[in-house]
């Protein structure tokens, strides 16, 4: 009998890439005194600015400081390379390009004086994806619709009793993009079952 020898698997090559990018830019970042979370942040200015459509995409790879980092990757490695297993590298790095422009395109039309940045939207898209996963043929598990109001009715509620309204709308924007992707990836399996008459 062949003895295995242990070998670390890189299980999530999309998570755990873009865990690794945001934390480089973060040392870097301390180094240069919030210039790079500066730089990469979303915010508005002249559309002659070549890094104004960059931005839209990079503000969920920068972090303010190490716990804004944390909290945001814990949550992303805890459930990321389940959801990169059922929908697949490819589609999840394409899902997250287009929560990252959506959450930015939302920052600059609505928020044009101050910028975002951080991967908060991811969050609430891989909480929704996640919660996709246990469907079956003609049946939405009851915690597909709890997780929505739970996680989307509590960023609503804290947007409007409280004045971090950026923050709050980027989540809602993440929860219904992973909603919306769910739908999109489940579509048959959300179809009522058929019956035949024999």
């Amino acid at each position: 009998m062949k003895k295995r020898n242990f070998a670390i698997d890189f299980n999530a090559p999309v998570i755990l890439s873009i865990a690794l990018i945001s934390l480089v830019l973060l040392i870097l970042d301390s180094f240069f005194g919030g210039s790079i979370h500066r730089l990469l942040s979303a915010r508005r200015s002249s559309l002659l600015d070549p890094m104004q459509y960059l931005r839209l995409f990079t503000h969920v790879l920068v972090h303010s400081d190490l716990s804004h980092y944390t909290n945001n990757f814990m949550m992303i490695l805890a459930i990321g390379p389940m959801v990169e297993e059922k929908y697949g590298s490819r589609n999840l790095l394409l899902i997250i390009i287009c929560t990252a422009l959506i959450t930015g395109l939302i920052n600059v039309l609505f928020f044009p004086g101050r910028a975002i940045l951080g991967a908060s939207g991811v969050v609430f898209l891989l909480i929704l994806l996640a919660s996709f996963t246990n469907i079956q043929q003609g049946r939405l598990p009851i915690t597909v619709p709890l997780v929505a109001l739970l996680y989307i009715g509590n960023e609503v509620f804290r947007g409007v009793f409280f004045t971090d309204s950026i923050s709050q709308l980027s989540h809602i924007a993440g929860g219904l993009c992973g909603a919306f992707f769910g739908a999109m990836f489940h579509s048959e399996k959300l179809k009522p079952r058929t019956f035949q008459n024999k």
